[in-house]
């Protein structure tokens, strides 16, 4: 299923090779840290799902509101996600955990499960790099964000 999801979100994105680019790095982080952190495999589904799909609402933001904001994307991103999950056939479940992912991704406060935390991590792994990051920011990132070790190591192989 993830590779059919996968295929809908690069013709989605068509013609934004950057875009395409940031999500496959963003699942690629989710789907390693995931599996090195044992999650289980609904857990493990759902956050590949979510890393895919985890921007689908930058276009929507952008055309809505002139802005790619984390706040404009939480709340644009969910209804794309349905649709694209549902036409999938991606269990209900599944999809209504997905969405509440994307809603949530640019929000730090209460992150209420590893499908979650890994996310955030994966993201911030790739935006770190994408958006040059100095080392103050990359520290405050590290002890306010990370909580896996996986996570943790990745940033500190990367970023050190």
């Amino acid at each position: 299923m993830i590779e059919k999801l996968i295929q809908e979100m690069i013709a989605y994105d068509k013609g934004d090779p950057k875009r395409v680019g940031h999500f496959l790095k963003v699942y690629g982080y989710a789907k390693t840290i995931g599996r090195l952190e044992e999650i289980p495999a609904p857990t493990q589904e759902i956050l590949e799902a979510a890393a895919v799909t985890h921007d689908v609402g930058i276009r929507a933001s952008i055309q809505k509101y002139g802005s790619d904001a984390g706040s404009y994307q939480q709340i644009e991103g969910p209804p794309i996600a349905k649709t694209m999950l549902q036409k999938l056939q991606f269990p209900q479940g599944m999809t209504e955990r997905v969405c509440y992912l994307i809603s949530r991704h640019h929000t730090y406060e209460k992150i209420d499960g590893l499908d979650y935390q890994i996310l955030v991590e994966a993201d911030f792994l790739v935006n770190i790099h994408e958006n040059q990051m100095k080392k103050t920011e990359i520290e405050t990132i590290r002890s306010k964000i990370f909580r896996t070790e996986a996570g943790i190591r990745f940033l500190e192989l990367l970023y050190a």
